[in-house]
């Protein structure tokens, strides 16, 4: 067997059950020969019960280092406390590009789902300027929010969506939109990703679609979508339903895309209510984790890791709780990596 080149990654564990998604999918990545040397950071809720901030120097230090980076779910305060670690992170790395594949694995009530969602990921509402105005005797009588939009912004994540479905046979791009109330603000989100579908005219169909429409069209005929192309609110709320159509978050990976920097992520929650109970689904890990291998130039590792949860799910039929089955997080790994073992 050829030993790989090993590649510095940085590993976030997380928060809840983010540590037994983890240890899950590192026992399945070395059982598959996966190149990855492992820095560990602590984020998020984690992080900041350890050294009072959610984001720490030696977790920026190593990202910025490596450039590569798995991500376990991270608490965020609601309402309160301090702001999402998730949004900062793509922030201060320059991650504009959130892709969000979603691939029916286990046949369910929508079957044959094959959709990939690219979301904006550092413009419009998530921009998060926001204040109070007082009224009276109450200081926060009225919430103000604002987004922002540029031309800049959106012809680089159209021309992202644009090239990944030129590079992946990918044949029709659906823009998101709101720009019928939301003239301005996704007006131009609409126009400018326009402007750059006539540059891939031939290559790659488009059209385009009313958010409220499209997430009801989702429900009645969701094969009619092939790529969504979406602002980051409106891809937030859509990579969501995309999931549910596939069996739930559990089985739904994220990459966020940098110039220089890449992080893979689980995108559920960190499910404090099982934490501990050893009964988590790692897939969505695993998953993410198959789409760090594209991206570092080891596809045949992804596509074995992709076939083997494939085979442990529907021939073996060891399936998570979540997923109608009774396996634990451990017992499903142990499957997973006799499959590898095995192929």
């Amino acid at each position: 067997m050829t030993t790989l080149n090993p590649i510095p990654t940085t590993l976030i564990p997380g928060d809840g059950i983010g540590p037994e998604v983890v240890k899950a999918t590192i026992a399945v990545l070395e059982a598959l020969g996966a190149p990855f040397k492992w820095e560990t950071q602590l984020a998020g809720m984690a992080a900041f019960n350890a050294c009072g901030d959610p984001m720490p120097p030696a977790l920026i230090d190593s990202i910025r280092k490596n450039g590569l980076a798995l991500k376990g779910p991270l608490s965020t305060p609601i309402g309160e406390g301090f702001r999402s670690a998730n949004v900062r992170l793509r922030e201060t790395f320059g991650l504009y590009a959130n892709v969000r594949p979603a691939l029916t694995i286990v046949p369910g009530r929508f079957d044959k789902i094959d959709i990939v969602l690219i979301r904006e990921n550092l413009e419009g509402f998530y921009v998060a300027h926001e204040h109070y105005l007082p009224v009276g005797d109450d200081p926060r009588a009225v919430a103000l929010s604002s987004g922002a939009n540029t031309r800049v912004g959106i012809n680089r994540i159209a021309r992202y969506a644009f090239e990944y479905a030129v590079k992946h046979g990918r044949k029709k791009i659906t823009i998101v939109h709101k720009a019928n109330v939301l003239k301005v603000l996704t007006g131009l989100f609409l126009e400018e990703a326009r402007n750059v579908a006539r540059e891939y005219e031939g290559r790659v169909a488009v059209d385009d679609r009313i958010v409220d429409a499209c997430a009801m069209q989702l429900v009645l005929n969701p094969w009619q979508f092939d790529m969504l192309l979406c602002s980051n609110l409106f891809g937030d709320i859509l990579s969501d339903e995309l999931a549910g159509l596939v069996g739930g978050l559990g089985l739904a990976p994220g990459a966020n895309i940098g110039k220089d920097v890449a992080i893979f992520e689980a995108v559920h929650g960190t499910a404090p209510d099982i934490a501990g109970k050893g009964i988590a689904n790692p897939i969505s890990l695993l998953l993410a984790s198959g789409l760090m291998l594209d991206h570092v130039g080891h596809p045949e590792l992804a596509t074995r890791l992709r076939t083997a949860i494939d085979l442990t799910l529907n021939q073996d039929n060891v399936k998570t709780t979540d997923l109608g089955g009774k396996a634990t997080t451990v017992a499903f790994t142990e499957a997973l990596v006799k499959r590898l073992k095995s192929a």
